[in-house]
């Protein structure tokens, strides 16, 4: 089978290449998934570049652990262990696993992986698992959000961004979305109650409180955040600048718990988790025709170094999906 993979850090148009290696067997509790469709995440970035160079603690100090890349797809099963009751040969899933950036991955039946609601497409279901789950678990978890709170999602365009406003809604509360000038439209279609376009508007200085900001853009400082937050309200971290080589977003995070040290306004970050719950809860929302992905752009297996420059480059307008 074809497989993206990577032994050294690097560009991509260097490091990365398409290689045939073995098919998997499925272990007596695995899946064996014919990928249909993938997506991109910025943890797949990192984890091409090396960058930023503290995240090599986990990853490999001078060479990757891991040479295969991914994590999130959506395809059909195509044999199941021994073991397996759920999964039957011929049923359409997605989930999560390390290097799906191939023609096929083995998930643990008991793992993240779940059906794949009828009226979505493996393109739409690739997209889902880690942003959505970054969004979920930043919303109810690290920032408690209830219905009919106000919250405040810096960076609403984005793969996290846009299901931050989907599933924020979901969740019964008042949201305000902020982007640039060309997504506007796209955080209204997805429901956001107010849209800030930060080229022309500091969300910050509009004189409105939050009980929860989702800051996914980062580069924000703390007297910022705290401007924009209710006395008792709390900053949850998703994402920040990557400019620096050494700690990445990490400085900007360490910066803002460090100003959130004195005060009743908390922050809190985090890297989302998998679980099955969680995963079975998306599956309900997409079914339900509540969480709608928004597709960047797709590319070709064969492309997968064109779809990690294009990550890249700048700020993709919702998911990159790699069709298999």
């Amino acid at each position: 089978m074809k497989a993206a993979m990577r032994d050294t850090y690097g560009s991509p148009d260097v490091v990365v290449e398409l290689r045939e290696i073995e098919k998997p067997v499925p272990a007596d509790d695995e899946v064996l998934v014919r990928v249909r469709a993938a997506s991109l995440n910025l943890s797949d970035w990192y984890e091409v570049t090396g960058r930023p160079y503290v995240g090599r603690v986990a990853m490999g100090l001078r060479r990757p652990k891991e040479s295969r890349l991914g994590t999130d797809y959506a395809g059909t099963v195509e044999a199941v262990g021994k073991d397996v009751t759920q999964f039957r040969p011929g049923d359409e899933v997605f989930g999560g696993r390390t290097g799906a950036l191939a023609e096929y991955v083995t998930p643990k039946a008991d793992r993240a992986i779940v059906p794949k609601p009828a009226n979505v497409t493996f393109e739409e279901a690739a997209a889902v698992p880690v942003a959505a789950l970054t969004a979920l678990q930043g919303l109810r978890d690290k920032g408690g959000l209830q219905p009919g709170q106000k919250v405040l999602i810096n960076g609403a365009s984005g793969g996290v961004g846009t299901f931050a406003v989907l599933i924020a809604k979901a969740l019964g509360a008042e949201v305000t979305a902020v982007c640039s000038t060309p997504n506007v439209d796209i955080a209204r279609s997805l429901g956001a109650d107010h849209v800030v376009d930060y080229t022309k508007e500091d969300c910050t200085r509009r004189g409105e409180r939050y009980d929860l900001l989702i800051d996914v853009a980062g580069g924000r400082s703390w007297s910022d955040c705290k401007r924009a937050l209710e006395p008792q309200g709390t900053l949850v971290i998703v994402g920040g600048p990557r400019k620096n080589r050494l700690l990445g977003p990490l400085g900007s995070v360490i910066r803002l718990r460090v100003g959130a040290m004195f005060g009743s306004r908390k922050a809190a970050f985090f890297i989302a988790r998998f679980n099955k719950e969680d995963m079975e809860l998306l599956r309900e929302l997409l079914a339900a025709g509540k969480l709608t992905p928004v597709l960047d752009r797709r590319f070709e297996l064969s492309e997968i170094a064109d779809a990690f420059r294009h990550m890249g480059e700048g700020h993709p307008r919702g998911k990159i999906v790699v069709t298999v």
